[in-house]
C-alpha cells in the first residue's frame, strides 16, 4: 500500500518573507527598468540641450575660431563633457570644421534647422552623429552651424546615468531583505506566543483563553477557540451522562441475571428461567440501541449524498407505523397515523430519522398499559415542521427518564442524540387532551 507522500511544513515567517521579497523584487525590477528608462530619456535631453547650447554660443561669437576643437577633457570631473563637432558656413563658406567630418556625410541630409542623425563615414566604418542645425541673418550676411555629438557617446552618457540611479536600489535590496525577516520574526511573536497558549489548554479542565490580548486582530481567534473548548465541553459532559446512563441501564438487568442464575442453579424453576430470558432481553435491547446509536453516526458521516435530499416525515411514519401494527396488536396497543396530504421533507439522513422514530414508537408501545392511545402525527406549521409521538396512557415500569420532566432514559437519550445529527430540536410535554405525553422532533424553516 502506498504512502502518501507528506511534504516538511513550511514556517509562516519564511512563507511571509518570500513572499514580501518576491514584492520587493518586482518592485525593485520596476525602479530599475524607470531607471534605465529615466537615464536614457535625460540623457538624450542631456545632449540634445548641449549641441543647442553650443550652436547658439557659436552664433552668438564675434568670430568664429576656424580651428577650435571641442574635444571632452579627460578624467572623473569631466565625465559628463562631451566630445563634440562644428561645422560652421558664413555666406555659403565653409569656415569652421572642427573634426574635418563634412567630407564624410551626405551634403543633402544636412539639417538647415532642428534635429537629425546622421550617417558619418569614417574610415573604420560607418558611424552615427546626432546633429542640431540652425542658420542665422543679419543685413546680406548668413551663418550656418551644425553641431554633432557620437551616437555611441550619447548612450554611453544615459548607460551612466541609468547606473547612478539605480545603483543605490541594488545596495540597498539586501539591506531591505534584512530588515523585513526581522520585522516579521519580531510581528509574529505574538501569534507564537497565541499558539504556545492554545497548545497549553486543557480541555479537559475546561480552562479558556484570556479574551484580554493586545491586539484586536485576535479576537476573532480567541473567541472561536473558547467556543470549540465550550462545545468540547459540553460534549465531553453529554458523553459522561451518556455512559452514566449505560452502566445504570445494564447494571440492573445484569444483576438480576447473576442473581437469578446463581439461584436457578440450585433451585431451578420456570418462573426464574422466564425472568433470566426477560432480563437477558433487556440487556439485548439496551445493546442493540447502543448498536442503533453508532450505526446512525457512522450513517450521517457517510450518508451525506441522502442526507442533502433530505427525508418525507410522512413515508417515514406510515412505514414504521406498518412495521409495529403486529406488535400493537399483541400488547393491545391502537396505533394511528395523522398527516396532511402534503409531503413534509427535513433535511435529515433517512436512517436516522427512521431510528430515532422507531424509538419513540417503541417506547410508548413498551412503557404503557394494554389499551393506550399512540398517536404519530405529521405536522407543518408556521415557522417549522416535525413528527410526534403521543399516548393517553398513565406509563408504568418505566425507567428513568420516560416520564416529562423526570430526564431521560436510554432509548430516549438515543433520540436526543440522534435529534442533534439531524439538526432537530427534542421536545417533551404532556399534548393535547386526551393525551398525557408527548415527544416531537421539530425543524426550524429559519434561513431556509
Amino acid at each position: 500500500m502506498n504512502r502518501p507522500t507528506t511534504w516538511p511544513r513550511r514556517a509562516l515567517w519564511w512563507h511571509l518573507w518570500v513572499w514580501a521579497l518576491g514584492a520587493l523584487l518586482v518592485v525593485w525590477l520596476t525602479l530599475i527598468a524607470v531607471a534605465w528608462y529615466t537615464g536614457f530619456h535625460e540623457a538624450r535631453k542631456f545632449s540634445d540641450g548641449q549641441l543647442v547650447s553650443v550652436a547658439r554660443l557659436w552664433m552668438a561669437a564675434p568670430s568664429p575660431m576656424p580651428q577650435l576643437a571641442l574635444k571632452r577633457p579627460s578624467g572623473p570631473d569631466h565625465e559628463y563633457l562631451q566630445n563634440l563637432a562644428v561645422i560652421a558656413w558664413e555666406d555659403g563658406r565653409l569656415v569652421t570644421d572642427t573634426h574635418g567630418m563634412l567630407p564624410g556625410l551626405a551634403h543633402g541630409a544636412l539639417p538647415t534647422q532642428g534635429f537629425a542623425t546622421l550617417k558619418f563615414q569614417a574610415s573604420g566604418g560607418v558611424q552615427l552623429w546626432r546633429a542640431y542645425g540652425t542658420r542665422f541673418a543679419e543685413a546680406e550676411r548668413q551663418w550656418q552651424v551644425l553641431v554633432l555629438m557620437d551616437q555611441q557617446q550619447r548612450h554611453e552618457l544615459g548607460k551612466d546615468l541609468a547606473e547612478h540611479v539605480a545603483q543605490p536600489a541594488v545596495l540597498v535590496l539586501p539591506l531591505i531583505a534584512l530588515v523585513l525577516w526581522w520585522t516579521i520574526r519580531r510581528g509574529l511573536r505574538p501569534l507564537e506566543r497565541l499558539s504556545r497558549e492554545v497548545a497549553a489548554l486543557d480541555s479537559a479542565a475546561g480552562q479558556r483563553l484570556d479574551a484580554e490580548h493586545r491586539f484586536r486582530e485576535f479576537a476573532s481567534t480567541v473567541s472561536a477557540i473558547n467556543t470549540l473548548v465550550d462545545t468540547l465541553q459540553r460534549r465531553a459532559q453529554r458523553e459522561r451522562e451518556f455512559a452514566s446512563d449505560v452502566a445504570h441501564e445494564l447494571r440492573t438487568p445484569l444483576a438480576v441475571i447473576a442473581l437469578q442464575a446463581r439461584a436457578a442453579r440450585s433451585e431451578p424453576s420456570g418462573e426464574r428461567l422466564e425472568r433470566l430470558e426477560q432480563e437477558s432481553l433487556r440487556a439485548g435491547r439496551i445493546l442493540a440501541q447502543l448498536l442503533d446509536l453508532a450505526r446512525a453516526h457512522r450513517d450521517s458521516h457517510v450518508d451525506t449524498a441522502k442526507s442533502t435530499e433530505g427525508a418525507d416525515l410522512g413515508e417515514t411514519a406510515a412505514r414504521l407505523i406498518a412495521a409495529h401494527a403486529p406488535q400493537g396488536h399483541d400488547t393491545g396497543h391502537e396505533l394511528s397515523l395523522v398527516r396532511s396530504g402534503q409531503a413534509v421533507r427535513v433535511p435529515a439522513t433517512p436512517l436516522l430519522l427512521e431510528l430515532a422514530l422507531r424509538n419513540l414508537i417503541e417506547n410508548a408501545l413498551r412503557h404503557t398499559p394494554a389499551g393506550t392511545q399512540v398517536e404519530v402525527e405529521v405536522w407543518a406549521r408556521p415557522g417549522a415542521v416535525g413528527v410526534s409521538v403521543s399516548d393517553d396512557g398513565q406509563r408504568v415500569g418505566a425507567p428513568h427518564g420516560s416520564l416529562p420532566g423526570s430526564g431521560l432514559g436510554l432509548g430516549l437519550r438515543l433520540v436526543e442524540r440522534m435529534a442533534e445529527e439531524m439538526g432537530a430540536a427534542f421536545e417533551r410535554d404532556t399534548g393535547e387532551p386526551p393525551m398525557t405525553t408527548r415527544f416531537s422532533l421539530r425543524w426550524s424553516l429559519a434561513g431556509r
